[in-house]
C-alpha cells in the first residue's frame, strides 16, 4: 500500500462561499497513480469545511439560508467567542455544521461518487489563504 498527500490552497474573495472542488481533488487522484483505496479531504482550518452534496445554486442558497438562520454573523455580540477581539464566532459554527472532512473510495482511478456528488470547500470566515489537505492511501 502507498500514500499521497497534497495540499490545495484557496483565497476566496468574499467572507462566505462554496466552491466546487472536485476537479482539484481529481487532479490531485491522478497525480497519486493510486487506482483502489481511499481519499480523504479535510479542510485545515476551524472556519472552513469540506462536504459532498449536489453542485446546484438553489441548494447552495439554501445552505446559506439555513446556515445565517442557525448562527447569523450578526450581531457580533452574541458569541462569547467574539470577546477575544475576533468576529467569526458563527464561522466557527457553521463549519461545525457542514463538517470537517469527508473519505471517498477510489475504484479503478476514479472517485466512487453516487449520482450527482461532488465536493465543496465551505468558506465561512474568508478573505485569506486556506489549505485543504488531500490524503490519499491504496494500491
Amino acid at each position: 500500500m502507498k500514500s499521497y498527500r497534497k495540499e490545495l490552497w484557496f483565497n476566496t474573495t468574499k467572507r462566505r462561499e462554496l466552491i466546487n472542488i472536485t476537479p482539484d481533488v481529481n487532479a490531485v487522484l491522478v497525480d497519486s497513480e493510486i487506482k483502489e483505496g481511499l481519499l480523504l479531504v479535510n479542510a485545515m482550518h476551524i472556519t472552513a469545511s469540506i462536504f459532498i452534496n449536489d453542485d446546484e445554486h438553489g441548494l447552495h442558497q439554501d445552505f446559506e439560508n439555513w446556515l445565517e438562520e442557525l448562527a447569523p454573523e450578526k450581531p457580533y455580540s452574541r458569541y462569547f467567542h467574539n470577546n477575544t477581539g475576533e468576529d467569526n464566532g458563527d464561522a466557527h459554527i457553521k463549519r461545525t455544521l457542514m463538517g470537517r472532512e469527508v473519505v471517498v473510495a477510489v475504484t479503478n482511478g476514479k472517485l466512487d461518487f453516487g449520482p450527482w456528488e461532488q465536493i465543496f470547500y465551505g468558506e465561512f470566515d474568508g478573505k485569506r489563504s486556506k489549505r485543504v489537505l488531500v490524503k490519499i492511501i491504496g494500491e
